[in-house]
């Protein structure tokens, strides 16, 4: 059997299976060798009754006392009760509702049993419902595989042992020996073996760290291949003097340090003969589109026009009137391209853009159509740059010679999820927040609180403010939670039937979020019931309240987006946190957005408590998947890695020579199965 053999021929597998595996993206035996366990039932440690540790997974070896008791409980429920030895301890068994449980545990027979023990409520040690088996048929570590439908772990686990038997020849290992000498790495074949069936846990361990260092190397080398593709580009559109400081001579304020360091370094890249390919990153509210328009107008003044691509229509326009805002004192002009606009408007636009009369164009996907064209596009800036997808930031830079590009994003991602995320770009981070920026005073309370909350709104209303109410839910789902609508309908009828109250959620159509959107922004509403889609919104100055229900359902960076969007104006700010949640995490979320408004702080938080199978979702970027590393865990093997992928691409910059064959195919098809690269 080879790697390339469909799963159906499989021993055990079949038809029926296949089509289960095939849901699961395993079409053929190298994929199933690669469907790795998510954890491990370490039958092989034996701890004695009175040495187990409470609330842990462990293994005892105990002889059965007695054949399990039936006890009939309220509401029809079977328990089954025994106990157990290991001649110096004693520990309680129960089972639910197995009612073969008495066949299957033999009284004065030994078994091996891996479960947690807890306490009960007399104080004795007990385990409920734990695994077992006969002594002779464990002594192993044991694989748990993500289950689907058809496929149970142990199903998955027999079909893995039956592939694995059947391979004609050992799996061929496409990293260098020298690379795997360097880093102390186990062959490609035992550590597919052995992360399937460690024989003990240094085995496993060892085997785990080749398949990381793949994956991460394989990344890092994909990243930095295409960030290098892009620096050994040439580019038409080189800046020949930098107008930055002119530019700022016309605000009105002063710019940060870190605005004035983040447009230092995009000039340099402007001005290198290399198309810029740089992250501005940086805290809602840090002053971002300040940097974009000092660069606007360095690349206006060198003869060179820009666009702007935003995901909403309503953000678009916001951008345009903050640029003319920004150029007002110039002879600059900017035009606005949305789908929304007449016919007739959008050709005076495009004519302006081809013209060259026009240095800026500012507007959602309209601005990637055939019929828009550039007279010397140099600069292509992307907003909420997660919200578009490759092709489409693309589709826009096609429209100019190797044009400068600039995507910028609010989402503060830690440093080393960053290097991963953003590997194929430069990154400017503003990390400073502009002079004036209102802090956002954020509280946790208890749906208790909801009458105070709303006196509290009331007063900011008759103040002349508004108000955000964030619900999780669009319509009943669960029976715990007010769904926006409901809850909507709830206050226009009762406590603001006075007030104007709008809805905005996410099945409404992108004309309707429009228009709810524009109308809070001009002031025709006094509160505004939103679901999540209003974490990437305009900015409304007048907003001074946000109000999270069911705070516990958003994660942490969620709900620092979702509060920046107040703040924004001249008034007090505040946020509140209505949750009855007691988990520990929940509260310690609620904690960290209490004590802080820096988000990079926030995220790094946000890490540690989710991990970055939440926070960074790959799929989401168009990056391959990883499988088995874990981005907060592995960061120092990260670090190995990078330095390995730069040595290498120094040596080797395509990875033409043939001791690096297989890696690049390798390579290749990691970033294929992404659609990326």
């Amino acid at each position: 059997m080879q790697l390339k053999s469909d799963i159906k021929y499989v021993k055990g597998v079949g038809p029926t299976r296949a089509e289960a595996f095939y849901k699961l993206s395993v079409p053929s035996v190298g994929a199933l060798l690669r469907y790795y366990p998510r954890a491990y039932e370490d039958w092989s440690q034996i701890v004695p009754i009175q040495d187990m540790p409470e609330n842990e997974l462990c293994c005892i070896r105990a002889t059965v006392c007695h054949t399990p008791q039936k006890i009939r409980i309220p509401g029809g429920m079977l328990l089954f009760k025994t106990s157990v030895t290991d001649g110096a301890g004693l520990l309680n068994l129960t089972f639910f509702n197995n009612k073969y449980i008495g066949n299957q545990l033999k009284e004065g027979e030994e078994y091996l049993f891996f479960g947690k023990a807890v306490r009960n409520k007399y104080g004795a040690r007990e385990m409920a419902s734990p695994l077992f088996q006969k002594p002779q048929a464990a002594h192993r570590i044991r694989p748990i595989y993500p289950a689907s439908g058809a496929l149970s772990s142990k199903t998955i686990e027999r079909c893995v042992q039956n592939a694995l038997s059947a391979l004609e020849n050992p799996i061929a290992d496409f990293l260098p020996q020298e690379i795997r000498e360097r880093n102390c790495l186990c062959d490609l074949d035992t550590a597919i073996r052995q992360v399937h069936f460690p024989p003990d846990k240094s085995a496993l361990e060892a085997a785990r760290r080749r398949l990381i260092f793949d994956e991460l190397l394989l990344l890092q080398l994909g990243l930095l291949q295409m960030k290098g593709r892009t620096e050994t580009r040439r580019t038409a559109c080189v800046l020949t003097k930098d107008y930055s400081a002119e530019f700022s001579a016309l605000l009105p304020f002063q710019l940060t340090g870190a605005q004035r360091r983040a447009v230092q370094e995009a000039i340099r890249d402007m001005q290198s003969g290399e198309p810029m390919n740089r992250l501005l990153q940086g805290d809602v509210g840090s002053g971002k589109t300040a940097v974009a328009a000092a660069l606007v107008y360095s690349a206006a003044k060198n003869g060179l026009q820009s666009a702007m691509m935003a995901p909403t229509e309503v953000l678009a326009e916001q951008h345009y009137r903050t640029f003319q805002k920004f150029f007002q004192n110039t002879d600059f002009s900017v035009v606005l391209l949305t789908g929304s606009m007449r016919a007739a408007e959008k050709r005076a636009a495009k004519e302006k853009l081809q013209s060259g009369e026009a240095v800026l164009a500012v507007g959602t996907h309209a601005l990637i159509q055939e019929d828009v064209d550039f007279r010397r596009l140099g600069l292509c800036i992307t907003d909420e740059q997660h919200r578009f997808g490759v092709a489409q930031r693309a589709n826009l830079t096609d429209k100019g010679d190797n044009p400068h590009i600039l995507v910028m994003s609010a989402t503060p991602i830690p440093r080393t999820l960053g290097l991963i995320l953003y590997g194929d770009l430069n990154v400017s981070v503003l990390d400073e927040l502009p002079p004036g920026r209102q802090i956002i005073e954020t509280y946790r309370v208890g749906t208790s609180y909801r009458p105070r909350i709303y006196k509290f709104i009331e007063k900011h209303i008759e103040k002349g403010l508004q108000a955000y109410i964030v619900c999780p839910l669009v319509e009943e789902g669960e029976t715990d939670l007010a769904p926006a609508e409901e809850y909507c309908a709830r206050l226009q009828n009762g406590v603001f039937h006075h007030r104007r109250v709008g809805l905005l959620h996410g099945r409404m159509k992108p004309k309707e979020k429009e228009a709810v959107m524009r109308a809070f922004s001009d002031g025709e509403m006094d509160v505004l019931v939103s679901t999540v889609v209003v974490e990437v919104g305009v900015d409304v100055p007048n907003a001074a309240v946000m109000v999270i229900e069911n705070a516990e359902r958003f994660g942490l960076s969620q709900l620092h987006q979702l509060r920046g969007r107040v703040g924004r104006g001249k008034e007090k700010s505040t946020c509140i946190l209505v949750s009855d949640a007691q988990n520990e995490e929940a509260k310690a979320r609620f904690q960290i957005l209490c004590e802080t408004t820096d988000g990079f702080k926030i995220a790094d938080a946000d890490l540690k408590l989710r991990g970055p199978g939440d926070f960074f979702g790959t799929r989401q970027h168009g990056l391959p998947a990883l499988r088995i590393s874990d981005l907060l865990r592995d960061t120092k093997m990260l670090e190995t890695v990078q330095a390995e992928a730069q040595r290498l691409l120094r040596a080797d910059p395509a990875l033409e020579s043939p001791e690096y064959a297989a890696l690049h195919r390798q390579l290749e098809k990691m970033f294929a199965a992404a659609n990326i690269g």
